[in-house]
């Protein structure tokens, strides 16, 4: 095989390995600062991610029992499950430096 032909299949078996990121932004109700981390988390996606992403957006006044799984303190609190390792993130996610290099996105 040559080099070019072998550096073809590698990006191409890299572009398979590209998982996408499993997001939950834990809320409390319907209040400014969680509709604003939404919007934010969105366009950040959107922006960045490409499509290679699933958000869920859970309110804790409706299913209080979900906090525990994931150890939510604050809302509202953004969590990376995958990929590993999970990441957590407090705020309305307005700083999207932070939030880039939180989710591990951009590097540090």
């Amino acid at each position: 095989m040559t080099g070019k032909m072998k550096t073809v299949k590698n990006n191409m078996v890299k572009q398979k390995e590209v998982k996408a990121y499993e997001l939950r932004l834990y809320i409390a109700g319907k209040t400014a600062k969680s509709a604003l981390a939404l919007v934010n988390l969105k366009k950040y996606c959107e922006e960045h991610l490409h499509g290679q992403y699933k958000i869920e957006v859970i309110d804790l006044l409706m299913q209080p029992q979900l906090a525990e799984g994931d150890q939510i303190f604050a809302v509202p609190t953004l969590v990376r499950k995958v990929p590993e390792p999970i990441r957590k993130i407090i705020g309305d996610l307005s700083n999207e430096e932070k939030v880039l290099v939180g989710l591990n996105i951009r590097p540090a």
